[in-house]
């Protein structure tokens, strides 16, 4: 979200979610959902088998995947396309360095993602850091590219000395929102897709990432740490001179396309990120630890904060969900039917609600 985070948000998020030594591998396939997960999610796949896959995304037309995932030969996750089924995996990226955050253009015949290749093969490491909690890497060699999916054309869109990455794309509208490191913090930005356009629509000390559009393209969801006190501050501060973000806590916030009306939707303590909106846009699936801080699970919640609910309960981490354009499937990457330890696999369900 290690997974890839160049190191990072995975890797060590699922680090933290696993509980040490603990093995789930024994489970079996005809077994993926609880008995208590069966009040919104049923029929149930699994969609990948190898490596660390995570932040599988859909296609305009519910057909394809876009994901990424480190597997051998390669050091650092790399981009993905599967069939909603799992078949037809093609890798999409270069294989050199690293990358991440992975997006359909509103046509369905490219994907957006970031990427360290330019800087060269090897991917960017974390430096050495004693920390009590998971940090992720925002390496200034990441900068956003659009890949048609023929290979016709590989643009690069941003060029930038600081972080450019967690770019999703408003299927309305053909606007990029993303996170950058460019004007001395990480904040949100957003861009036509030929990278014109630039505005910038947040400027309060702290990182502010993981955005996606609501379906009518009006309204933005994100997660945000905003460092509160001069500890809190000097330490944020200090990591991200390291390109290291580590955040003790975060929660969900919405804003309008323009960056205006910014409200938080969640007070829930420890991490709650990686939300993305039903198709109804009224209300948003996230992963949070704040039950347990050992573990993620995913949770619902309706656009005021009102109406919480939980949506899995398994021992692994369920993290990274997204809803197929017609609201009928759930994808998701999770730990369940792991045949290794910290293992991240995507899944898909049928969505009841």
């Amino acid at each position: 979200m290690e997974t890839h985070w160049r190191f990072t948000f995975v890797a060590l998020l699922t680090a933290v979610a696993f509980v040490m030594g603990q093995n789930f591998s024994d489970q079996t396939v005809e077994n993926l959902l609880l008995p208590e997960e069966g009040e919104y999610l049923s029929s149930v796949r699994q969609l990948t088998f190898e490596g660390t896959n995570a932040e599988a995304y859909w296609s305009p037309d519910g057909k394809w995947l876009v994901f990424q995932a480190t597997r051998p030969p390669y050091k650092a996750d790399q981009i993905f396309i599967m069939r909603s089924d799992g078949s037809q995996v093609r890798m999409l990226s270069t294989g050199k360095g690293r990358t991440t955050c992975s997006y359909f253009t509103p046509d369905g015949n490219a994907v957006i993602f970031s990427s360290t290749h330019l800087s060269g093969s090897e991917p960017p490491k974390l430096p050495k850091l004693n920390l009590p909690r998971y940090a992720w890497g925002i390496f200034a060699s990441y900068e956003i590219f659009l890949l048609k999916l023929d290979g016709t054309e590989f643009i690069r869109l941003t060029d930038n000395e600081g972080y450019d990455a967690e770019g999703t794309i408003c299927w309305e509208t053909g606007r990029i929102v993303f996170t950058s490191y460019r004007n001395g913090d990480l904040d949100l930005y957003s861009m036509k897709l030929d990278g014109s356009d630039l505005k910038r629509l947040t400027k309060t000390l702290g990182y502010e990432g993981g955005a996606f559009y609501s379906p009518d393209g009006k309204r933005i969801v994100f997660r945000a740490y905003l460092p509160k006190t001069p500890e809190e501050v000097a330490e944020y501060k200090r990591l991200l001179e390291m390109e290291v973000v580590s955040p003790p806590n975060m929660e969900l916030f919405l804003m309008d396309a323009d960056g205006s009306n910014v409200k938080q939707i969640t007070r829930l303590g420890n991490i709650n990120f990686c939300p993305a909106w039903l198709p109804n846009g009224k209300q948003i699936i996230f992963a949070s630890n704040y039950h347990d801080p050992k573990n993620f699970d995913l949770f619902i919640i309706n656009d005021d904060g009102t109406g919480l609910k939980r949506i899995t309960y398994h021992p692994t981490p369920d993290l990274f969900p997204h809803f197929s354009p017609d609201g009928k499937w759930l994808v998701w990457c999770s730990g369940r039917n792991a045949n290794q330890p910290r293992q991240l696999n995507v899944f898909r369900a049928e969505w009841k609600d």
